[in-house]
C-alpha cells in the first residue's frame, strides 16, 4: 500500500534527491514520482530492483516451462542426466 511518504512530485525529487536516496534505501519501499498530479515513475532501491528482476526471471522460466509441458516438449529425465554426464563427465577425463 501506497503511503503518502511514498508518493512525491517530481520537483520535491529534483531538490531533495538524497534524501529520497536514503528513504527508499532504509525502507526498500519504492518512491511513485508525480507530474502535474499524475503518477509517471517510481525510484526503487537497487536490492530491491535486483530481487525483482530475479523473481520474474523465475517466473519466465516457469512460464517456459508450462508452455513445454503442453506442447508435449518434454525429454526424459535419464537421458538429460545422460547427455550432462557425456558433455561434462567424459570430455573432462580427456
Amino acid at each position: 500500500m501506497r503511503s503518502k511518504e511514498d508518493i512525491r512530485p517530481i520537483s520535491y525529487i529534483k531538490s531533495h534527491t538524497a534524501e529520497i536516496l536514503n528513504q527508499i534505501n532504509s525502507t526498500h519501499r519504492p518512491i511513485y514520482i508525480t507530474q502535474n498530479g499524475e503518477a509517471k515513475g517510481v525510484i526503487m532501491d537497487t536490492e530491491s530492483y535486483e530481487n525483482m528482476q530475479n523473481a520474474l526471471g523465475i517466473l519466465k522460466l516457469i512460464s517456459q516451462g508450462e508452455k513445454d509441458i503442453e506442447n508435449n516438449n518434454l525429454i526424459e529425465q535419464s537421458k538429460v542426466f545422460e547427455s550432462i554426464e557425456k558433455k561434462y563427465f567424459i570430455n573432462a577425463k580427456k
